[in-house]
């Protein structure tokens, strides 16, 4: 499995109907929620639509996504001490 960079900006197979085909990734995990750079339209898909109608990364974000995921895990298991 290919792997998905929060704020890796893509380019997918089909046109939005803005006229843009470039997207942010805003969001991961088993879904994947994406902003066009259009229109800033956001839209949340399964990670394999979205695996099947990205095209190809055009830039990718800075944290892997295992960083990604521990952070998020460390963040939800306390806090309130």
């Amino acid at each position: 499995m290919e792997e998905i960079r929060l704020g890796d900006k893509v380019k997918m197979r089909k046109t939005h109907p803005c006229g843009s085909d470039e997207w942010s990734v805003i969001r991961i995990g088993a879904d994947i929620k994406i902003k066009c750079l259009g229109c800033g339209r956001i839209v949340m898909m399964d990670r394999a639509d979205f695996v099947k109608r990205r095209k190809k990364v055009l830039e990718q974000g800075l944290v892997s996504e295992a960083e990604t995921l521990r952070a998020m895990a460390g963040q939800s298991k306390g806090g309130n001490d």
